[in-house]
């Protein structure tokens, strides 16, 4: 039985608070932009009309209102499989079925798994043939849609299933020291999808192929060339079977490391500003920023591996939750959950990180190209056709944005083109 307890009391209360945060934090955001009106910021001007302007702050405030109904539908979910007593129910019977440590453990997490899974589905379909649909940015059919949710399945669960099988081992057998193995071989693991990800997933969903624009590819070379950096993998991704959204990013680390451009905005852009986001992406070679937030992932997860090691054998989270002994594998679930508001209002030092990061690219791409025109071109149109929101609210952004928002980066860019100096030396550093 659930025992209304101190513990139960200070999780729902930072539960509760979390959740009108994020409320709050999405209708001043919405808000704020109504309030701009017709009042286009000068920078898009010319490139924004009023109603361009007005459809985009249609699709941020559609998007936030199902971002806000589908994030309290999944945080009453999770209360109520936490308050209802349906973990000890389930683990109840799970026991009765006698497979074992290992096999209660992954049928338990497995069926979690498969019910928030299944629960997402009307969201995951509204999101795309209503919302995406509604903007002209959908382009992929039920079928795909169905296919890609299935292969997600698939993927999620030979993976998780091994990371919780190495998990549950070790908890089972090394007691007090299993936190430190567990990282050192999730670590590995990690490196290793990170490695694959682009020659084995990623082509699951996608095709790769080169760019097929010979001159453009041999530009692609003398740029990289700048930055000291051999081409091994800048590709093409066929995304206009899914969506009309346009973007690049890197993936990969070592000999798989490359960098992928939509279809999308190879269609819609002139080859300077392809070459601009290309410099972008590089820079992120130039400066390390892969290698550095592995580091800080991985010392991130060390330290939550920790206290969750720590916190395993607390009887009173186990009793909490309505669990008249410890089972370690629903402490595996348990803890974090218990952590997880404390861990949100983390989010502004990855994202103040990020965001940093973003602009140190920035100055590569503009020392590469030798302007910044290209990348502010680039950047302005980016924005107008994904529909970003051009003017969010400072605290907003400051919590969530993992790029710097789109006015402030392009008036940036404007004043590094007026002392080109300080961008050069910032690049080099």
């Amino acid at each position: 039985m659930i025992q209304f307890n101190a513990l139960l009391i200070a999780f729902l209360a930072l539960f509760l608070f979390r959740s009108l945060f994020q409320l709050a934090l999405n209708l001043i955001n919405v808000s704020h932009l109504r309030q701009h009106g017709d009042n286009v910021p000068r920078i898009f001007q010319g490139t924004v009309d009023r109603k361009k302007f007005s459809k985009i702050a249609a699709y941020t405030a559609d998007s936030t209102r199902f971002g806000i109904v589908a994030g309290f539908f999944d945080q009453a979910v999770l209360l109520a499989i936490l308050l209802t007593g349906f973990l000890p129910w389930f683990v109840e019977i799970i026991t009765s079925w006698h497979t074992g440590f290992l096999g209660s453990g992954l049928i338990f997490f497995a069926v979690l798994a498969m019910i928030a899974n299944l629960l997402d589905i009307p969201f995951g379909l509204y999101s795309t043939f209503v919302i995406e649909e509604r903007y002209g940015f959908n382009t992929r059919t039920f079928t795909l849609w169905l296919s890609d949710w299935i292969k997600g399945m698939a993927i999620s669960g030979i993976l998780g299933g091994i990371v919780i099988s190495v998990l549950l081992l070790l908890v089972q057998y090394l007691k007090d020291t299993w936190w430190l193995l567990a990282w050192v071989i999730i670590s590995v693991f990690q490196l290793l999808i990170m490695w694959l990800y682009p020659v084995l997933i990623a082509p699951l969903f996608n095709k790769f192929e080169p760019i097929p624009n010979k001159e453009l590819e041999n530009k692609i070379g003398t740029l990289m060339g700048k930055a000291g950096l051999t081409v091994k993998g800048v590709f093409k991704m066929d995304a206009g079977k899914r969506s009309k959204h346009t973007n690049a990013y890197f993936t990969g680390i070592g000999r798989t490391k490359r960098i992928v451009l939509f279809d999308t905005l190879l269609a819609s852009h002139p080859e300077e500003e392809i070459l601009s986001v290309l410099a972008h992406e590089t820079g992120h070679w130039v400066k390390k920023h892969v290698l550095k937030q592995l580091i800080l992932l991985e010392t991130a997860s060390l330290i939550g591996l920790f206290i969750v090691a720590r916190l395993l054998d607390w009887d009173l989270i186990y009793q909490t939750f309505g669990f008249q002994e410890q089972i370690k594998y629903v402490g595996l679930l348990l803890v974090p959950i218990v952590l997880s508001p404390l861990g949100y209002f983390m989010r502004p030092i990855g994202s103040a990180l990020s965001r940093r990061y973003e602009t140190e690219a920035d100055d590569v791409a503009v020392t590469l190209m030798g302007t910044a025109g290209p990348m502010k071109n680039t950047l302005i149109r980016l924005s107008a056709d994904n529909l970003a929101n051009l003017v969010p609210h400072p605290l907003f952004s400051w919590f969530n944005y993992s790029h710097p928002p789109p006015v402030q980066r392009i008036a940036r860019l404007d004043d590094t083109s007026s002392d080109p100096m300080m961008v050069s030396e910032a690049a080099v550093r």
